[in-house]
């Protein structure tokens, strides 16, 4: 990772003429070094994306000013939807979890390694499972068991404790629970959840089940992120295994959860680096 902090630029409009042009000047008449840029359009729907990051050192514009200066003198201009982060902030992001523990585990390793620019205040879980895990790793634990005559509550008392700890991302590892349509539109595109199996195919509880029955030759998983519509939201990252005749559904479920928290990971590494664009219920990866 770059010690030299960054600041990166997400944006998608209509395309046109001259957006690139007009971003990279902007930058370089403030001094701005760009180390990385990538570009897509979509030609059958005539849309631009962008990604572009650039150090902040000797950038002529405060960080504090940025934002304002971009608009007026480009984002304005072209109709643009965007958005700048600093790569020396860092996310603070929640885990949700319940009775699966695989995803957590991957993720806790991942986090107590310094593998990814994060911090994890939090982890809530409507089962006890996995405090220990919690209090190892040196994470606050909530325990907030949910039934149809306290979701409402439990949910409204989870908002407060994420707005109390400036959470920004929300990574459902494994939670079993359907997030209300208020909980998901506080956190719009800012709920990361890993679904057992290669959507569309195969959804619901039991996803290996189907899968043996019909005696695919793949599975897979599939990270999203989450929308009102369940298991439709824009999907990050997906990815396969090959299944061969004689593996029984316990040979699924575990190779399913390998690749599940792997698909997980990368999703959330994605996020985490502000490589993904969501438009019309999709995502712009830029790898």
């Amino acid at each position: 990772m770059n010690n030299q902090a960054t600041a990166t630029l997400l944006a998608e409009c209509s395309d046109q003429p001259g957006i690139i042009a007009k971003v990279t000047q902007f930058l370089s008449e403030n001094n701005g070094n760009i180390v990385d840029l990538e570009q897509h359009v979509d030609v059958s729907d005539k849309h631009f994306f962008m990604r572009v990051e650039w150090q902040l050192d000797n950038f002529n514009i405060a960080r504090e000013s940025i934002e304002n200066a971009f608009n007026e003198q480009v984002g304005s201009v072209l109709n643009m939807n965007w958005r700048i982060a600093f790569s020396d902030v860092k996310p603070r992001m929640a885990l949700f979890v319940s009775q699966h523990g695989h995803c957590l585990f991957d993720i806790l390793s991942r986090y107590q390694s310094g593998e990814w620019n994060v911090e994890i205040p939090l982890i809530i879980s409507n089962h006890t499972h996995f405090q220990s895990f919690a209090d190892n790793a040196g994470i606050p634990f909530y325990h907030l068991p949910i039934n149809a005559d306290n979701k409402q509550q439990q949910e409204k008392y989870q908002l407060d404790l994420l707005a109390e700890h400036r959470v920004d991302t929300v990574v459902l590892a494994r939670y079993m629970q359907i997030l209300s349509p208020n909980f998901i539109a506080q956190y719009p595109n800012q709920i990361i959840n890993i679904h057992h199996s290669f959507l569309p195919a195969f959804p619901g509880a039991k996803p290996y089940h189907s899968a043996h029955e019909r005696g695919v030759k793949i599975i897979g998983a599939t990270s999203h992120y989450v929308t009102s519509e369940l298991d439709a939201g824009p999907i990050i990252e997906q990815d396969i295994v090959r299944i061969r005749h004689n593996d029984n559904v316990e040979d699924l479920k575990r190779k399913g959860q390998d690749n599940e928290k792997i698909v997980l990971s990368r999703a959330i590494r994605h996020h985490l680096q502000h490589e993904v664009l969501v438009y019309k219920n999709r995502c712009i990866v830029f790898d």
